[in-house]
């Protein structure tokens, strides 16, 4: 019986990434060792897309009120790109520190 998921963030600047994960969007963590923090996630669904790249994974955050969210993470000095309307949400991109980017999205399907 599957019990859970791992996500993997991979990076240029893991500790950049882990620092903004931990104090900007506030996920709480615990050290497992040496450093490497392990992040909880919220409740997660997942959905499955058809693409030209296979093996392409994307990591997408939900949030109940996207413009909310947005203007918080821009009182703690986040730039989110500008947001987007599509059949499923609105969503926008999150930049990390470490050159990488977390999608954000409020979502407006039906959530299991």
């Amino acid at each position: 019986m599957i019990s859970g998921a791992h996500v993997m963030i991979f990076t240029q600047d893991e500790a950049a990434d882990r620092a903004f994960l931990r104090d900007v969007l506030e996920i709480p963590c615990i050290d497992s060792g040496g450093g490497w923090l392990i992040f909880k996630l919220p409740p997660a669904e997942l959905g499955v897309h058809s693409h030209e790249a296979n093996d392409l994974h994307k990591l997408y955050l939900i949030c109940d009120d996207l413009d909310a969210e947005m203007a918080r993470l821009a009182g703690r000095g986040v730039t989110c790109d500008e947001p987007q309307a599509a059949s499923w949400g609105r969503f926008t991109g999150v930049p990390l520190p470490g050159g990488g980017k977390l999608g954000l999205y409020e979502a407006h399907h039906k959530r299991p």
